[in-house]
């Protein structure tokens, strides 16, 4: 009988505990080679291929596209080849091949990890591996598959991953013929649309839906039934809840996957271990000059208060209790799309100058809509700044990501009413909220903090 292996979901170098099938690229019984292509996995950033780590036969494949693989867990069974040429157990293949070890064993000293990148290379870390940069934090792992339902949104059922290459090819998704089971989109269908041209955005109205085709994968809610007659005054004339008990909200749970997933379980450890504290004002703009950057106003003015209190640009380890201040400002930009929280890093802004900060935001930008920002640009950054204010809101409470110490939150501008020597003005400001961890800096380093940025702002250029 042959000796059959299994190959464990690898850390995929980001440091996430688990990602999603979107396609196979083999199935049971087929004859692959070393390094083909073996399947797609969507993670928090990117949809990457995995290689296989053997030549030979595939014996089994362990859950189907739209199923959450933890890294560790099983992914193929392969009866190697022994005619064939095998990379040896020892040597670097860009993947872990056993189930990773249980928290708290001890690695051996001389082990080298070993994990594959975010383009399907192979990273080589000696020892243990540092926070290797996700969208907004650094999570443990499990060894479980959890099955979920394909998104049927709009009629046409396709993973987040499809959804997301189809926006960047600008293909039509209602237009796209499905080959995968159960009428599901592939990327491979999109990348065929997107090759002949037969789906393209905006150039016929999108196919009809058959009504089978637009059923959600997991058992249907009965239909509520008809709600009693009821008045909407009670004997008294008094008015009464007219909606009948029996009425409940319809609609269907769904696994949260890639980025939304990893945003809920790091918004969930910064609640449990940051004592956040928030102070708000408002930056007077009234003697700007000009037509200015108001991003770029607000980068140079969070690193004029760095430079004044750094102990807000800084590091905070809560577990030792220590401190780590930055010379560098490093500014982690929250950027808000469909699929979930990005956090790129705009690094070196304390030597950026407007037209430097306009083009290091657009760039990393488009690199995160089109999800090709390396893990290198989604960790170590030493404050962050969220700018909800250019969709709506004066104030908030943002969410100080551990191990960062402060986060700033720009309001919307709004005209106020000010009072002057001799009368009253109408100045254009803005709302500023500074969350910072309290455990790591004291009321007045944040008040001082939030005293020179609103003092930058207000200069005339």
């Amino acid at each position: 009988m042959a000796d059959i292996k299994t190959f464990h979901l690898p850390d995929l170098g980001e440091g996430l505990p688990d990602a999603t099938i979107v396609e196979w690229h083999v199935k049971e019984g087929d004859y692959i080679k070393l390094d083909a292509p073996l399947c797609s996995m969507e993670t928090a950033k990117a949809v990457v291929d995995v290689p296989s780590p053997y030549t030979g036969t595939v014996q089994k494949l362990y859950g189907a596209p739209g199923d959450i693989i933890e890294t560790g867990a099983a992914l193929a069974d392969f009866a190697p080849d022994p005619n064939a040429k095998q990379r040896a157990e020892a040597e670097a293949t860009g993947h872990h091949h056993g189930p990773k070890k249980s928290v708290g064993s001890p690695a051996p000293d001389n082990a080298a990890k070993v994990v594959a990148s975010d383009e399907g290379g192979e990273v080589e870390a000696k020892g243990e591996r540092e926070d290797e940069g996700t969208v907004v934090g650094a999570m443990v792992s499990g060894n479980t598959v959890h099955v979920e339902q394909v998104s049927s949104a709009g009629g046409v059922k396709a993973v987040p991953a499809v959804r997301a290459l189809a926006k960047k090819l600008k293909v039509d998704l209602t237009r796209v013929r499905p080959t995968g089971a159960d009428g599901v989109v592939t990327l491979q269908d999109v990348k065929t649309a997107a090759a002949n041209g037969s789906a393209p955005l905006g150039a016929a109205p999108a196919r009809a839906v058959p009504a089978s085709a637009g059923r959600h994968l997991a058992p249907e809610l009965p239909e509520p039934g008809a709600a009693p007659s009821r008045t909407a005054v009670s004997l008294a004339g008094k008015p009464v809840r007219t909606a009948p008990p029996s009425v409940q909200a319809s609609g269907q749970p769904e696994q949260l996957k890639g980025v939304r997933r990893n945003m809920a379980r790091v918004m969930a450890e910064a609640h449990a271990n940051v004592v956040p504290t928030t102070l708000v004002d408002d930056a007077d703009l009234h003697g700007w000059i000009g037509k200015q950057d108001i991003t770029a106003r607000l980068i140079r003015a969070i690193v004029a208060a760095c430079k004044a209190v750094p102990a807000l640009n800084a590091w905070f380890d809560g577990k030792n209790l220590t401190r780590t201040l930055h010379p560098h400002v490093d500014i982690g930009i929250a950027v808000d799309t469909e699929d979930g929280l990005f956090v790129p890093a705009l690094r070196n802004a304390d030597v950026l100058d407007g037209a430097g900060v306009r083009a290091a935001i657009k760039r990393l930008r488009a690199q995160v809509e089109d999800r090709s920002i390396p893990a290198s640009e989604l960790s170590g950054y030493t404050i962050s700044l969220s700018n909800f204010g250019m969709f709506a809101g004066r104030y908030a409470t943002p969410v100080v990501v551990p191990p960062t110490v402060a986060i700033i939150g720009a309001g919307k501008l709004c005209h106020d009413v000010v009072a002057v020597m001799g009368g009253i003005e109408v100045h254009r400001r803005m709302p500023i909220s500074l969350t910072f961890d309290h455990r790591a800096a004291t009321g007045g380093e944040a008040a001082r903090f939030l005293k020179a940025l609103l003092d930058d702002l207000s200069l005339p250029n």
